[in-house]
């Protein structure tokens, strides 16, 4: 079989990082070619595996002339996992590509720069990452069943034995995981395992399409007593997840600083890397510079991350999100944590009009946002008209920060008065961001 008409083999100067970690510069003809294993200030030759109208797209072959922040990628995987993508950069110029890139969008979607830029918030490099979805295949040629991420531009699950940059508990024990499911007569209807650790407890979800046997729960069972682990079954849906065993304790990590402890269930949304978000939260409530008697509007609360510490600090918090699940939580942590007469919780979609729920109809002097990646433009509008003059937006996805710190400056008066990037995803193309608005 011949090769492929996409297929073409040249080589390239690479001028620039994309958000997702791959080197771009000119290909043939000089359109915009995008290469995997690519940095800047590099010559390499790179085999085109995609050609779209305004740009191709490809694979680095060979490395001509090395980037003087090249290094040798920590985890054996590389390359062929899709979980990182930047471990052949240094990490100091991970983070400032990724401040440049936040800069830069700033300026190109939003049409605004911050007045000051804020140091990056760093934390551990390697087993940082407390939250994960596994893929799990059984593989019968190979003899085993492959649990780990999954492969960089394929569906399939990467044959790998250990994770750098999972907590070391469960990135160094992925063979274990193999071994038991491999034990299972559900082994091939298994696709995925779930990880969620707290500060004292790991969980992990599995998700089982057909009926787990007897025998399947004795050794389910067996493999908890001696792992440590908490297992979680899953045969359907989110709410069909169950603890294995009646013993299995609440999931909980602290904020030390704030006196408060927060409790989740496997499958909520917590923040990834511990570490990096105490800091977060550090920096957010010391820029947001609320008082006893402030009140404050926390957007997209979830558990309470942020409305906990607030309110521990004297502030009279109103926390709005949109699961009432959720909700829920956060109202029992709230009162767990003796802060329930503090803390308003309430549930909205609020990328719809809410101009008619009662606590939009508010004043709040201050406001928190912490959006999806599909950013916090409905609500925006609404800031000024609840009298909100100090915002602290946390984004998962500079892009929307981007497009949205545009309309909060030239349609609703803010001045972008600081910004900056969390390194909260180190290694992949991903990064967090804090910026601070204030009318």
């Amino acid at each position: 079989m011949g090769r492929r008409k996409t297929e073409l083999e040249l080589e390239i100067d690479i001028r620039d990082l994309a958000h997702d970690g791959r080197g771009v510069g000119s290909g043939e003809n000089g359109k915009t070619f995008f290469a995997h294993g690519a940095l800047p200030g590099e010559r390499v030759r790179v085999r085109r595996e995609k050609k779209r109208r305004d740009r191709d797209e490809g694979v680095t072959l060979e490395v001509l002339t090395p980037s003087a922040d090249r290094i040798e990628p920590r985890c054996q995987y590389f390359g062929q996992c899709g979980g990182c993508a930047l471990q052949h950069l240094s990490i100091e110029s991970q983070r400032t590509s990724k401040q440049q890139a936040l800069l830069a969008q700033m300026r190109r979607l939003g049409g605004v720069a911050p007045e000051t830029v804020l140091p990056t918030l760093t934390g551990p490099e390697w087993g940082y990452r407390r939250r994960a979805r596994l893929g799990v295949k059984d593989v019968p040629r190979k003899g085993r069943v492959l649990v780990g991420f999954r492969e960089r531009r394929t569906p399939y699950v990467t044959d790998m034995n250990r994770c750098e940059v999972l907590i070391p508990e469960v990135g160094g024990r992925l063979e274990a995981l193999s071994d038991l499911v491999g034990r299972l007569s559900v082994r091939a209807r298994l696709p995925q395992i779930e990880v969620a650790a707290g500060d004292d407890d790991i969980a992990l979800v599995l998700r089982h399409l057909d009926p787990l046997s007897d025998e399947d729960l004795c050794l389910l069972a067996e493999f908890e007593h001696e792992s440590g682990f908490w297992i979680y079954l899953q045969p359907k849906g989110p709410d069909t997840v169950t603890a294995l065993s009646d013993a299995a304790p609440p999931l909980s990590y602290r904020l030390d600083s704030h006196q408060v402890e927060i409790r989740f269930l496997p499958t909520d949304f917590i923040q990834i890397n511990r570490e990096i978000n105490r800091k977060m939260i550090d920096q957010a409530l010391e820029w947001l510079g609320a008082g006893k008697d402030d009140t404050v509007l926390d957007l997209f609360s979830g558990l309470g991350n942020f409305s906990l510490p607030i309110a521990r600090a004297g502030s009279t918090v109103t926390a709005v999100e949109g699961e009432a699940g959720l909700v829920g939580r956060g109202r029992e942590n709230a009162e767990r944590n003796g802060l329930g007469d503090r803390v308003d919780f309430h549930v909205a979609n609020l990328f719809e009009d809410v101009t008619r729920e009662s606590w939009a109809r508010r004043e709040y002097r201050l406001a928190v946002l912490d959006p999806p990646r599909s950013g916090a433009r409905e609500i925006i509008p609404q800031l000024p008209k609840m009298g909100v003059e100090r915002i602290v937006y946390v984004s998962c996805h500079p892009a929307t920060l981007a497009r949205d710190a545009g309309q909060l400056v030239n349609d609703q008066g803010y001045r972008l008065i600081a910004a900056g990037i969390m390194d909260m995803f180190p290694h992949t193309g991903h990064a967090e961001a804090m910026a601070v608005f204030e009318r």
